[in-house]
């Protein structure tokens, strides 16, 4: 059974997905099949990254036919490390979402929204683990579609509005994103990634294989919600149902920067990337210009899922500024953040969660008051915003720390400073949130609220204690970051 590990890691969640469709007139049972099913995801994600800690790359061929004619999944200390933190992410979050998705989400429909949830998760875990281009475009249709209608089934009227803007700007960057693997397939008459590796350096000169590099880029761009085109994103994770936030956050922007991170590295090669096309110059200024604004944004938001959604855009710019360092320390610091933010951010959702099911918004004013009468909760989303700040001790520091010493590694003074002004500028909207709760007298006409179930306690915690867990015990996402980064550079590193 371990040698089909990797077709499980993605059928699994596919076969039980009908089945939970299947179960609709049993929300309970529905529930359970679903957590029973992310659960087998984490297993399967742990046993590979276990498999490939030591460097190893595992090959296996769909059907029995050998690439690059048959389909190809592809197992190496970059991927592993992504389908990681989409099994953790929903192994957690599913414990959580028994009494939120019963309050959020109509009778009748949550087996059909737990149906749709593991069809995203489906195709999050298949774009990490193909190794075949148009597989990648396949997979990000069977995720985009499935997400589009969890987010519709949000209790707000502007969830429908919502799932459309992210349809519209969804679609549009899986065309970009197929155009441009169809140029490659013209140039190369291959569509496996290993292969385009070996061929793509015989025609790099031509016009054809740059546009399909701007293609596939700004089509990924659009899906990772990089500056200026993250508009679909404040709206899908304001008015999304809460369990749909949390998970959507921690994983789909990431798995996105995964797969750029996959063209720009194995497909295309570091010299033609980085060397022939400089997009260094492109990426550093966006993802700048993409950690200050929404930065700054965030700061005048009164809904804290809103605030908090304008924060996933600037991390997703340092992600990039990561990157666009082209350096390897560069790139481990940004493929450890992809863990870092992902535990962190839904820690600060997870929290948020708690207060929709118990107040039924979070607007600054209608959490007035309310560390009084939820103290776990706001104690949790003060522990996952240090985090997010990159207090010392937390898992956010530990991706701020790489990134400065990469940044003066490489003699950019200047970006450092925006590290470190940004910081100060996310303790001004995490405060905003937190003077709100523990400062504010509640309103005159607030009614009386309970601390949020312990179903829905745990599992925040749970995350919320991992931000400190490998704040504290570093080594074991730096170990994997750096195996990462190794598995995608092609060469070991003297770290």
């Amino acid at each position: 059974m371990s040698e089909h590990l990797p077709a499980l890691q993605v059928v699994i969640a596919l076969t039980a997905a009908p089945l939970v469709m299947m179960m609709n007139r049993f929300p309970r049972l529905a529930w359970g099949v679903t957590l029973v099913t992310c659960w087998a995801t984490l297993v399967v994600a742990v046993l590979l990254l276990l498999q490939v800690s030591d460097g190893s790359v595992i090959h296996y061929e769909m059907g029995g036919w050998a690439p690059p004619w048959g389909i190809e999944y592809r197992v190496d200390g970059a991927n592993a490390w992504v389908l990681l933190i989409i099994g953790l992410v929903s192994a957690v979050v599913m414990p959580f979402a028994l009494r939120s998705v019963e309050q959020e989400i109509p009778a009748d429909r949550i087996g059909l929204f737990y149906s749709a949830f593991l069809l995203a998760n489906a195709g999050l875990l298949g774009i990490a683990i193909t190794n075949d281009a148009f597989n990648i475009f396949v997979f990000f249709e069977i995720s985009a579609l499935a997400s589009y209608a969890l987010i519709a089934m949000g209790r707000d009227r502007r969830a429908m509005l919502s799932s459309y803007q992210y349809l519209i700007m969804g679609t549009v960057g899986t065309t970009f994103l197929l155009i441009g693997i169809g140029f490659l397939y013209i140039m190369t008459g291959t569509l496996n990634i290993s292969d385009l590796a070996m061929r793509l350096p015989e025609v790099t000169e031509t016009r054809t294989i740059r546009a399909a590099f701007a293609f596939i880029a700004v089509g990924i761009s659009l899906k990772l919600a990089l500056f200026p085109l993250h508009l679909w994103l404040p709206n899908a994770y304001s008015f999304a149902p809460s369990m749909v936030t949390v998970f959507l956050s921690a994983t789909a922007t990431k798995v996105a920067i995964y797969v750029l991170l996959r063209f720009i590295y194995t497909a295309f090669g570091f010299e033609f990337s980085f060397e022939e096309l400089s997009v260094a110059w492109v990426l550093m200024p966006l993802a700048l210009l993409g950690i200050i604004i929404p930065s700054v944004i965030a700061v005048f938001q009164e809904d804290v899922k809103r605030l908090l959604a304008y924060s996933s855009v600037a991390q997703v710019g340092y992600m990039i500024l990561g990157i666009s360092f082209a350096t390897a320390l560069g790139l481990m610091a940004s493929v450890v953040h992809l863990f870092n933010h992902a535990i962190t951010k839904a820690a600060l959702f997870m929290a948020v969660g708690c207060l929709v099911y118990r107040l039924g918004g979070v607007s600054l004013s209608r959490i007035a008051g309310v560390a009084e009468r939820m103290p776990w909760t706001m104690a949790a989303f003060v522990v996952a915003g240090l985090s997010l700040i990159g207090v010392p001790l937390t898992a956010g520091f530990v991706t701020k720390w790489h990134l400065l010493q990469a940044a003066l590694m490489e003699g950019l003074w200047p970006v450092a400073v925006v590290l470190l002004v940004i910081s100060l500028v996310a303790t001004v909207y995490i405060w905003k949130v937190v003077e709100a709760a523990y400062f504010r007298p509640a309103p005159e006409d607030a009614r009386e609220i309970r601390e949020a179930p312990l179903s829905l306690l745990v599992p925040t915690w749970v995350l919320t204690a991992t931000t400190i867990i490998f704040g504290v015990w570093a080594q074991f996402p730096i170990s994997a970051a750096r195996n990462a980064a190794e598995a995608l550079l092609g060469v070991p590193q003297s770290w």
